[in-house]
């Protein structure tokens, strides 16, 4: 099946798009267009013609039937902070900004169900839930700033995931805007939903390519009783790598398995200054919860299990404050991380948990071989790695090096039996790998579906489907 390609058919104008959401929520300013030019993606930055916030459902679905008979391009976006270039309007058209939409339209106890409007920050969600002693597991490091909107495209994790799942686990009913401007549901606060094709699951994790997520309703559970949280403390990073294995294989689940090495200590205690040990090779983050005795029971045994796997120390934090203390360092890893050098690319290879000191140890290897800094840290217990270069999008040299790199740790991810994303997403930056993880026969379905519902090619062009993969594949290999 051919790539698909956006062919405009007429002009958009500001005042067409003014008539649907009112002349103060569209712009077509330079000062407003470069705001929304670029995301939390470095290297990438094209200007939209025009920047539009629709205030609900409907002005949305019109402004996508304007966007789709004119043939215009249209970017969804919350916060900006994914970092694939997802939201980076290459071929000019329409940002679409859900910040108006920023309601929690219900709380429902008896059904365990929260309603949102994709404008909602992700934090926002969770504190509100937990004073009602209920809790939403997702949290991706980006939660106090990023919207569930984006979160859901991104079908995004966080550090919960190893216990709890990503977003999509807890997705129960959408509403969606399609390109026509129609308005459809899926879904229900429904335990048992089999009536057709699960098209909940299909917009979840979409990239913007398919719709506008304009409503969601979550699942919620019980706010678990008790929570402890160790640092386990390694100078060989194979060995923390071959504990997050063992513990996995002891039957046990932890909340949260963080791995970090030292170049990523560092860079946190310097940013963060809460007594983190800087003088050792990697340290594993364990989080458990649940009942008071069954945390006791599963902290103590991975400590005796981290030990045994030539931990030189393991600490448990002395306060709830403490572990607080622990989880905010880790989430601020990338932004640590980003302060030391003019260029920093996060990418997220997963493997299977099993394979965590093979990709660990082959991320090193391949650091040296093309000699670029790379640190790496991540959800080590669902082998979710975030591999970190440092370095200056000025230096050619270094970049085309860089770029090797990382098309090398994907490689061996999928050798290993990963994949090339865990909560990132594909948008531009993995586009031309993506046939390396679907094969063309994987790919050309996935074109089916965007065919089929998309057939204008108005949502995120440029996305996900490589517009020049077979040029990239060859300079990277």
């Amino acid at each position: 099946m051919p790539l698909l390609r956006l062919k405009k058919k007429q002009k958009i104008t500001e005042e067409q798009i003014a008539a649907i959401v009112g002349k103060e929520n569209v712009d077509s300013s330079s000062s407003e267009r470069l705001v929304y030019s670029y995301d939390a993606t470095p290297n990438y930055q094209s200007l939209p013609d025009f920047v539009a916030a629709p205030g609900n459902a409907e002005e949305v679905a019109a402004l996508l039937k304007l966007c789709n008979e004119t043939g215009t391009p249209v970017y969804s976006r919350g916060s900006g902070t994914n970092l694939c270039a997802d939201t980076c309007p290459v071929h000019g058209g329409v940002v679409l900004l859900t910040k108006r939409l920023n309601r929690i339209l219900e709380l429902d106890k008896e059904n365990l169900t929260i309603t949102v409007q994709p404008g909602v920050i992700t934090k926002e969600i969770s504190d509100t839930v937990e004073k009602e002693g209920l809790f939403y597991p997702p949290d991706p490091s980006s939660m106090k700033i990023s919207t569930i909107g984006g979160n859901l495209s991104e079908n995004s994790g966080g550090l919960r995931g190893l216990k709890y799942g990503v977003t999509r686990d807890y997705v129960m009913a959408l509403q969606v805007a399609l390109p026509d401007g129609e308005l459809i549901r899926t879904g229900g606060k429904l335990t048992k939903d089999v009536a057709g094709y699960d098209l909940t699951r299909l917009f979840v994790g979409s990239e913007g390519t398919l719709g506008v997520i304009t409503e969601a309703t979550l699942k919620l559970i019980p706010k678990p009783e008790s929570q402890k949280t160790i640092l386990a403390l390694y100078q060989d990073i194979e060995a923390a790598a071959r504990s997050v294995s063992a513990i996995i294989a002891d039957k046990m689940i932890p909340v949260t398995l963080e791995f970090i090495d030292q170049d990523t200590l560092k860079a946190v205690e310097d940013f963060a200054h809460i007594g983190l040990p800087t003088d050792v090779q990697a340290i594993l983050l364990i989080v458990q919860d649940g009942p008071k005795e069954i945390v006791d029971r599963d902290i103590h045994r991975i400590a005796e299990i981290c030990r045994s796997k030539q931990a030189v120390d393991v600490r448990l934090a002395a306060s709830e404050q403490e572990a607080e203390q622990l989880a905010t360092a880790r989430r601020s890893a990338l932004s640590a991380l980003a302060r030391l050098k003019p260029t920093t690319i996060l990418e997220d290879a997963t493997v299977p948990r099993s394979e965590i000191a093979p990709m660990v140890r082959a991320i090193t290897e391949i650091a040296r071989k093309y000699n670029v800094r790379i640190s790496t840290f991540g959800h080590a217990g669902d082998g979710n790695l975030h591999p970190t270069c440092l370095t200056d999008a000025r230096d050619h040299d270094e970049m085309q090096r860089v770029e090797k790199a990382f098309a090398e740790i994907f490689e061996k991810a999928l050798e290993l039996g990963g994949t090339l994303t865990g909560e990132h997403g594909i948008g531009m930056t993995k586009a031309p790998y993506l046939e390396w993880k679907l094969g063309k026969a994987g790919v050309a379905v996935m074109r089916g579906i965007k065919q089929a519902l998309d057939p204008s090619g108005i949502m995120n062009p440029g996305k996900v489907f490589a517009e020049a993969a077979s040029e990239r594949e060859a300079n990277v290999k």
